[in-house]
C-alpha cells in the first residue's frame, strides 16, 4: 500500500497509530509472516505486508475496515492517494 498523509497529519502521531496497527491487529492475523513501513524523500509511504498465502491476505482485508486500530490509522491518510498492489514470489 502506497499513500502519503492528510495535509495536517503529525508524523509522529502517524508513527504511533502505524505501531498500533502493527502490534495490536496485523501482527495477529493469520498468515502475515512480515510488515515494514518506509517513507520516501518526497513524503511517500509505503507499507509492505509478507503474506503466507492470498487467501490469508484477502481474509485480513475483509477484517480491515472494521477495526477500531485501523480506523485510527486511515485517519491520518489521505485516502485519495492510497494504491494497493499484490505481488507473487517467483521463487
Amino acid at each position: 500500500m502506497t499513500f502519503r498523509l492528510k495535509p495536517a497529519a503529525d508524523q509522529a502521531a502517524f508513527l504511533e497509530a502505524d505501531r498500533r496497527v502493527q502490534t495490536e491487529f496485523a501482527y495477529h492475523q493469520p498468515g502475515l509472516a512480515r510488515r515494514t513501513t518506509a517513507r520516501s524523500d518526497d513524503a511517500a509511504w509505503v507499507v509492505i505486508d509478507i503474506w503466507r498465502s492470498a487467501a490469508d491476505a484477502d481474509a485480513c482485508a475483509q477484517r480491515w475496515d472494521d477495526d477500531p486500530v485501523v480506523a485510527g490509522f486511515m485517519a491520518l491518510i489521505d485516502e485519495t492517494s492510497v494504491t494497493t498492489q499484490r505481488f507473487m514470489t517467483l521463487d
